[in-house]
């Protein structure tokens, strides 16, 4: 029997404004790819994308798919 290692995919929205934030989040949500609020982008979960993910969880919808 083989083993699934491939990755997830995870859906993220951003559902805070970056406004007053710390750069470090605010790096973090361009790295994602998110641009404006409410905007959603699908990512393969890799260990790079749930760390960005992670580090600024408090603005975003996460959502497994």
């Amino acid at each position: 029997m083989v083993k699934n290692t491939s990755p997830g995919r995870v859906r993220v929205t951003l559902i805070k404004s970056l406004a007053g934030r710390l750069p470090v989040h605010q790096r973090c949500i361009a790295g994602l790819g998110l641009k404006r609020m409410h905007q959603t982008v699908e990512l393969v979960a890799t260990d790079a994308a749930m760390g960005m993910v992670r580090k600024a969880a408090f603005m975003l919808r996460i959502e497994q798919i």
